[in-house]
């Protein structure tokens, strides 16, 4: 399929998934924020990738919320009885929200590779991902407060988990620059690369030493670490030994082991692909 804000391609068992609009910044218009979780999903649903990479193109990989939705915003918003305009505005923000979740919700890892300004939504985003890296000219600006308002897609609930919380505050409170290398001393960043093709090249590496793991151990390792990030150890670990229970079989063990001893490599069964349950 073709959408106006991506270019979607596959290697192997690496879904790669490109911002194609380089002259707009790739800011996110309104196709973006309804392609954007359509694509993630029909990525797990099919299950036939094991990792998700999510780069950009042109000197920035986005500059958050297009410009246009806060200029034309649906007038039948701001109509009607104060009540009803909250609770429409209040759904809204959830959809919005949503569309960033789904990068936690799916069973596969995602990891973003950055260059240039990562802005506003574009903080929300990647905050939702499992891994970023980014290039050298790289920067990370929590822009909102610059324009008047709250972040309001996640980056105020997941960025202090992911950094000092007195530095994710002083990030939201001033809408400053965060540079590539602060970034990455901070946590935010695994690797920082002098250019975007040095990036992109690690990147899929990564990539595909995780789509060579066990698909059934990968997912559950995603899943128990963002239980565990929202939930106490003793809960955490509860879900664990719960997780262990029923999805642990020795079939991918065995196969490990015995592709270790004929010094070959282990082809694990993928995920099953999702349906609908009743058909």
């Amino acid at each position: 399929m073709s959408y106006a804000n991506f270019s979607l391609t596959q290697e192997g068992y690496i879904a790669h998934l490109q911002l194609s609009r380089p002259d707009a910044y790739n800011s996110m218009d309104r196709a973006f924020w309804r392609d954007l979780p359509a694509v993630i999903r029909r990525i797990d649903e099919a299950a036939e990738a094991r990792v998700i990479v999510i780069s950009s193109t042109g000197k920035h990989f986005s500059a958050g919320m297009d410009l246009d939705i806060f200029t034309n915003p649906n007038p039948t918003l701001f109509q009607g009885e104060r009540g009803r305009q909250a609770e429409a505005m209040r759904r809204l923000v959830q959809q919005l929200q949503a569309c960033f979740n789904v990068l936690e919700e799916v069973r596969m890892p995602v990891i973003t590779a950055i260059q240039g300004g990562c802005i506003g939504g574009a903080v929300d985003m990647v905050c939702a991902a499992d891994m970023r890296y980014c290039t050298a000219d790289a920067y990370f600006q929590v822009k909102e407060t610059e324009l008047g308002l709250a972040a309001d897609l996640g980056t105020l609930q997941r960025l202090p988990r992911l950094i000092a919380p007195g530095l994710a505050r002083e990030l939201a409170y001033t809408a400053r620059k965060m540079p590539a290398a602060e970034a990455q001393q901070s946590g935010l960043v695994n690797r920082v690369f002098d250019d975007q093709q040095a990036m992109l090249a690690e990147v899929m590496q990564i990539a595909r030493q995780i789509a060579a793991r066990s698909p059934l151990a990968v997912t559950g390792t995603k899943q128990m670490m963002n239980y565990a990030r929202d939930h106490s150890v003793a809960d955490s670990l509860t879900m664990m030994a719960t997780w262990q229970a029923g999805m642990f079989q020795p079939t991918d063990m065995l196969q490990t082991f015995t592709a270790r001893m004929g010094k070959t490599t282990p082809d694990y069964e993928g995920l099953r692909p999702i349906t609908e349950p009743l058909k």
